[in-house]
């Protein structure tokens, strides 16, 4: 090591970098290999949105029907009724009602088809994805058409005909208002992405929303299904689920008790005085 300033032969380094106590120094011609990042695939949902929203609120909300109607019936038989008004006003009632629940009846028939009926099920039976399209956008936009101007009716009876509104208690508004927010941000989705999208378009919720919502039954919730589904459709189904978390403390109770011996009950005889 004489005579090579300190070099060591055959080595491009110093003594002192190369012993355990020295400094050393960084390799030099060598590039320097970095780990590349990983890149989520897909969106990126957020845990409130994964966790409380797509998993936690539907069974809450389904537990709540569920028990609530039990509850309901079990202890509040006499107050399981509509609580009809129609001595108070009769005019708007006998073109508004109907319009409203046949149009929501068409509407909830709607949903249990679009929601409860696999993709893989039409496809199989041969009708395509813009034959389907029709068949659903057509039929629901009329029904949606029917349900709001009802209920546009009613809310005007309830709250303008002063002998109405005043035998309208706080629990009717808040039912009135839940009633309200699914049907208008039902209307908003259909029109912001199926009727925007054209007859053979649109946003296909049979490839998230329906298998998420039928996951939901299955005790496997598939909730990284709703990250890509438009913001309508969110607040819309969310919305759904507070209507159906309150339904069994309204007079919506009344919805699960089809008046089947309505056709063979005996008449009611009134007599004058």
């Amino acid at each position: 090591a004489h005579g090579d300033g300190g070099r060591h032969r055959g080595s491009a380094l110093p003594v002192h970098a190369r012993l355990p106590g020295g400094p050393r120094r960084p390799r030099t011609g060598r590039p320097v290999r970095r780990r590349p990042q990983r890149i989520p695939e897909g969106p990126i949902m957020s845990t409130f949105e994964q966790s409380i929203l797509w998993t936690a609120l539907p069974y809450a909300s389904f537990v709540l029907l569920v028990a609530g109607l039990v509850w309901r019936y079990r202890t509040d038989q006499f107050g399981w009724t509509s609580r009809s008004s129609q001595w108070h006003e009769s005019r708007i009632l006998r073109w508004a009602s109907p319009l409203f629940h046949f149009g929501i009846l068409f509407v909830a028939a709607g949903h249990v088809m679009g929601l409860g009926v696999p993709k893989s099920f039409t496809e199989a039976a041969g009708v395509p994805e813009h034959v389907y399209h029709l068949m659903a956008i057509i039929p629901g936009t009329i029904a949606g058409v029917m349900t709001i101007i009802g209920l546009g009716g009613l809310l005007y009876r309830r709250f303008v005909v002063k002998s109405v509104r005043l035998a309208t208690t706080r629990n009717d508004k808040i039912m009135y208002v839940l009633l309200l927010l699914p049907i208008c941000l039902g209307a908003w989705a259909t029109i912001s992405t199926q009727l925007m999208g054209g007859l053979h378009g649109g946003y296909d919720y049979r490839e998230t929303i329906s298998p998420w919502f039928r996951s939901i039954f299955m005790l496997r919730p598939r909730a990284e299904l709703m990250a890509d589904v438009p913001l309508a459709f969110k607040l819309h189904i969310v919305a759904g689920l507070l209507l159906f978390a309150i339904w069994p403390f309204t007079r919506l109770v009344h919805a699960v008790s089809p008046p089947v011996g309505y056709v063979t009950r005996p008449y009611i005889v009134y007599r004058s005085r």
